[in-house]
This record gives C-alpha cells, structure tokens and sequence, in this order.
C-alpha cells in the first residue's frame, strides 16, 4: 500500500510531530537535546524555513515550522536526519533507525489555530506532568515566546508580531494566553489533525489548499464525535 503524501506549502506554517522508534527514548543526556536543536536551526536555516515553537520531550518531538519553499521541511528534517541519527548511534553503540517511520505534518490554519497549536506544543511537559508550568521546561520554545532568553531561535509568525507594537507587548500578550486551557475540541483536532496529516483549519482553508495543490488531501474525522455546541 503506497504511503499517503504529505503537503506543505510556502509560508503555511506547519505542526510536526517525530517520536522515537516504538516510542522509545531519543535523548538521553543534556547534551543531545543542546546537539538536536544545532543541527535543527542549522537545517532550517539552510533550507529557509522558520521555527515558530517547539518542545524536545524524551521520546518525540513537536516543531511548529513555516517553509519557503514547498520541499524545505522534508529537506530540513532529512538533514537533521542524517546527523542526529548517526551522533546518537555513535554515542551509544547503537544501530539501527532511531525514528519511528516518517515524521507527521499537518498544515496550520494561522488565522484559527496558530497560536491554539502553539500553546498545544508548549505545555506539552505540563500535560505530561513533567513540570507544573511551562517556564519551568527547559527545552521548549515557551521562555523565548514569553519572556527574555538566552536562546534566539525562533523567528516569530506575523500573528505573534501583531500580538503588540513592541517585544514586552508581545510576550505579555502571549503569557496571557497560558492563563486560559487549550479547549478539549482544538486538543483533538490538532491530535487528529497530524495523526493523519490532513489540514487544520476550517473549510475554507482546507478547500484553499485543496486549490493550490491541485490535490485531495482528505480531512475525514477520526476518533471521537465533537460535540454539538450548547450541548
């Protein structure tokens, strides 16, 4: 059975989801998630793509990530690819594939959920009740979004620029997205979403990508029913 394609689009950002082979660990020492985030702000500037957010957990990874060009996230990830890989199996005398298959994508509607995907992606720890509040991650995307860091490696979305008319504007805007939950509707369609790699956003976006590509990409619901509102 031929693998379903996966769309990306310049200047559509994009959520990605890489996990470790049968779920297992793909950092396993400070200094690989430092090693993974070189070789990522090496691939993606190289390949002209621009990170948003991001969170390296111990078995997967989620990346928010806006192309240029419509191959430059394959080619970013191939990259990073073939030097993480082989620095980890060195490492630790290991072989084999350290990934589990390819990694998923799934288009982002940035006018409905952008910043819905990106709060997804950063409390991430906080689900998976590693800390109790996000600043409290270390390897996140969180600290730069939200206050002064140390780390430049983002380069922010054109939505989180408008957030206000200067930089402390807009990390207080952005912490006061944190104060509210991420609702349990937009947890599933973002789950869904790149679980299948269909993309996230209305119809009306769906169908403009539909368009512009030229394709089917398909955004059939899976999983639970949503509810109907006011029920």
């Amino acid at each position: 059975m031929p693998r379903k394609p996966r769309f990306f689009l310049p200047n559509v950002p994009c959520h990605i989801i890489q996990r470790g082979n049968n779920r297992q660990a793909i950092f396993f020492e400070r200094e690989n998630y430092q090693a993974y985030l070189d070789w990522l702000i090496e691939a993606l500037h190289r390949y002209e793509c621009a990170l948003h957010a991001y969170v390296l957990m111990t078995n997967h990874v989620h990346l928010m990530i806006t192309p240029k060009s419509f191959h430059g996230i394959s080619q970013a990830m191939q990259y990073l690819g073939r030097y993480y890989v082989p620095y980890i199996n060195n490492q630790f005398g290991r072989c084999g594939t350290l990934w589990e298959s390819r990694f998923k994508a799934s288009l982002i509607d940035s006018e409905s959920y952008l910043f819905a995907c990106m709060r997804y992606i950063e409390l991430n720890p906080v689900r998976a009740h590693m800390v109790k509040a996000p600043s409290q991650y270390e390897w996140s995307s969180y600290m730069e979004n939200a206050y002064e860091s140390d780390k430049v490696l983002l380069r922010p979305h054109e939505k989180y620029l408008a957030l206000g008319m200067t930089n402390e504007e807009r990390k207080t805007s952005y912490r006061e997205l944190f104060r509210s939950q991420i609702d349990e509707e937009d947890i599933h369609d973002i789950r869904c979403a790149c679980q299948t790699g269909t993309p996230l956003g209305d119809s009306q976006f769906k169908q403009h990508i539909e368009l512009t590509l030229n394709a089917k990409v398909g955004y059939r619901n899976r999983g639970r029913p949503k509810r109907k509102k006011g029920l």
